[in-house]
Formats: C-alpha cells, sequence, structure tokens
C-alpha cells in the first residue's frame, strides 16, 4: 500500500473488534483498539459456530488456534418438547467445502482474537465525541485524550454508542425473544447438537468438550424474569429428552432479551459499523459472530484494494456484505415465526420436510464472501 498507513480506531474489544482488528493487521495496517470496559474474563458461556464462521476463522489464519478448542458438531437434532424425533441436519453434508461446525467456550475464541490482534486493547477508553471532518474523524475520549484517525470503526454491538454519535440510527429495537444462557457440568450425556422445541419456547443443549454443555433456551417475550434459573424450571419443567437432567443440575442462568438493529447506511463520512452495531438479530440462526468474522475478512480485504480511497473502500465493503446480512435477518425472522405455530401443525411438517426447510436457511451462506 502507498503512502502513510492509514491511521484506525477499532471501538469494542468483543469477537467483531478483535476480529476486524486482526484482519487488518493481517493487511499492513496497524489499528488502535480501544474499549470502554475495564479487562476482565467474560462470563462462561458456550458459542456454536456454523461453518461459515470456521471459513472465515481460516482466512483470519486462525484455524490453527481454534482447531483444539471445543467439540466438532456434526449432526443437528430436532426433537419435540416430548422429546421425540422430528429431524435432523447432516452438517458435514451441509456446509462440505466450507468449514466444520464447532462449539466452544467463547472466551477461548475471545483469547484467541485477542492474541490474533496483537493483544494490545486500551481498556477504559469510551468515546464522547466524533467530528466527522472532510478527510478525517476527530475523537476525543471521556478522560480528555483527543486523536485524528482516516477511519473509525464502531465494533460496540447492538447498543453501539459510535451508531449514536455518527447519527446512524438509535437504539436496537426487541426481536420478541426473552433467552436464557447457562453452562452445565455434570449433565446427561449429549452427543451432538440437540434442540427441544415446544410451543413459542425451545431448549437448546450443545455439548463442547470436558463434560461441558452449552444450554441456550428462549421463549416469546420482551421482558427478563428476576429469577431466570427458577423460571427456567417452571417454562421446561414438562420437557423430555435430555431436559429434565439438565435442570436438575443447572445452576447460573444468563439472561437477556434479543434486539435487532437494521439501519439504512453503516457509514458516515469515514466512520463505519461492523456486527452487531451494524445488523444485529436474534441468535436462532447462531450467525452472530460469524457475521461479525465475515465482515472483518471483507473490511480489511476491501481496504486493501482501493489503497487510501477511503470512501470507496466502504462503499464497497457496504455492497457485498448487505445481501449476506440481509438473508440473516429474513432467514432469522422466518425461523422465529414458526413459534407461533401450533406444535399440531408444525411438528408433521418438521417430521417430513424439517431436515431441507433448516437446511435452506443457511443456502447464501454457503457461497464465498
Amino acid at each position: 500500500m502507498g503512502g502513510s498507513p492509514l491511521r484506525i480506531l477499532v471501538v469494542g474489544a468483543g469477537i467483531a473488534g478483535l476480529a476486524v482488528a486482526r484482519a487488518l493487521r493481517m493487511a499492513g495496517f496497524r489499528p488502535d483498539v480501544t474499549e470502554r470496559l475495564p479487562p476482565g474474563e467474560n462470563a462462561e458461556t458456550g458459542l456454536y459456530l456454523p461453518g461459515n464462521a470456521a471459513r472465515a476463522l481460516c482466512r483470519l489464519d486462525l484455524d490453527g488456534p481454534v482447531r483444539p478448542l471445543g467439540r466438532v458438531i456434526h449432526r443437528q437434532r430436532f426433537l419435540d418438547a416430548a422429546g421425540a424425533p422430528l429431524c435432523e441436519v447432516d452438517l458435514d453434508a451441509l456446509w462440505s467445502g466450507v468449514g466444520e461446525c464447532r462449539a466452544l467456550p467463547r472466551a477461548e475464541l475471545h483469547r484467541v482474537l485477542l492474541s490474533g490482534a496483537g493483544g494490545a486493547v486500551r481498556h477504559g477508553a469510551e468515546v464522547r465525541t466524533l467530528d466527522l471532518l472532510p478527510r478525517s474523524v476527530g475523537v476525543t475520549f471521556v478522560d480528555g485524550t483527543a486523536a485524528e484517525y482516516d477511519l473509525v470503526v464502531g465494533a460496540d454491538g447492538p447498543r453501539s454508542s459510535i451508531r449514536a454519535l455518527a447519527a446512524l440510527g438509535g437504539p436496537p429495537r426487541p426481536a420478541g425473544q426473552v433467552v436464557y444462557r447457562a453452562v452445565v457440568r455434570d449433565g446427561p450425556p449429549v452427543a451432538e447438537w440437540t434442540a427441544l422445541l415446544g410451543q413459542r419456547a425451545g431448549f437448546l443443549v450443545v455439548p463442547f468438550g470436558a463434560g461441558r454443555l452449552h444450554c441456550y433456551a428462549d421463549e416469546a417475550g420482551t421482558t427478563a424474569p428476576a429469577d431466570p434459573a427458577a423460571r427456567l424450571r417452571e417454562l421446561f419443567g414438562g420437557y423430555g429428552g435430555p431436559v429434565p437432567a439438565v435442570l436438575e443440575v443447572l445452576d447460573r442462568v444468563h439472561v437477556g432479551v434479543t434486539e435487532e438493529v437494521e439501519l439504512g447506511r453503516w457509514s458516515r463520512g469515514r466512520v463505519l459499523l461492523v456486527g452487531d452495531a451494524a445488523h444485529a438479530t436474534a441468535p436462532t440462526l447462531s450467525q452472530g459472530a460469524a457475521m461479525a468474522l465475515e465482515d472483518a475478512v471483507v473490511l480489511a480485504e476491501s481496504l486493501r484494494a482501493t489503497g487510501s480511497d477511503v470512501e470507496s473502500a466502504l462503499a464497497a465493503y457496504e455492497s457485498r456484505r448487505r445481501p449476506r446480512t440481509r438473508w440473516v435477518r429474513d432467514r432469522t425472522r422466518d425461523r422465529n415465526r414458526t413459534r407461533d405455530v401450533p406444535p399440531a401443525l408444525r411438528d408433521p411438517l418438521l417430521r417430513g420436510r424439517g431436515a431441507r426447510i433448516f437446511g435452506e436457511h443457511y443456502r447464501l451462506l454457503l457461497g464465498p464472501l
């Protein structure tokens, strides 16, 4: 790349921000990475990465460090609330030529990305103001320090402060689900990704190694309960399959409300949003981390291709990424609408055509970035 290296600020040191920093470093840039929160351990939760996430990690040259982590998932099993089979999806066949599916601790993926990004994150550095100049962005932090950058990348999640400061959109809107996450040890033996579908609620169990199970449950709603563990036992106490044994050993449960971000544009001047800051959806298709990893790869490619022409790079980036993120949003909404279908109608359909229906949700994502 000719001329002086671009001065780039990445705001947010989660999966999206660290992936962007890694991709930019591989492309010859040296971004600054800031995070408003102090350093600390991530909450213990599991993470399921579909095949397109594995492909993006390979493009980031991080597939090697990730390969020993967690467990490869070969099949998705869908059961009814009683535990009777509905359908199965052969993940090896679905993602053939793309990448393997993996379940692992979120904190371990975060550590790999942090190392890949160079490890230098300025914590406690919250952005106070952005000044969108003709050829740069002036940034003032809450501690009074200031700097000027050629590009600011907002990777600070669905409640992005960069989105608000750049006037790219308001707060996220509720997506209509309450979600519960927990890690269970000494639970029942579960060999594959296993989901039980009930009436406007579902319970997912995924093994990710060392006898641990990643548990994810959701129900229709917009208000998180005060006692999420008690609510899980109330809501899923009548379910079959592995759920009763999971509920017996359930301990700490993280609860939240799903949110969506849908914007008319992802950039203004030389400020760009990536990951959930730009296109958050409900986690139904497990595409949040995958989309963030893909964003990082494409952004670095776009900047490398255009050199110092940042505006052209951002336009090229958005034109490539919008079709895929729109597909994920639309397919997520499609699958979520099945919650409102009574099991008496839904379950016979899934027994006959479920594998094809669920596999179709990922069709566009099988193609190149």
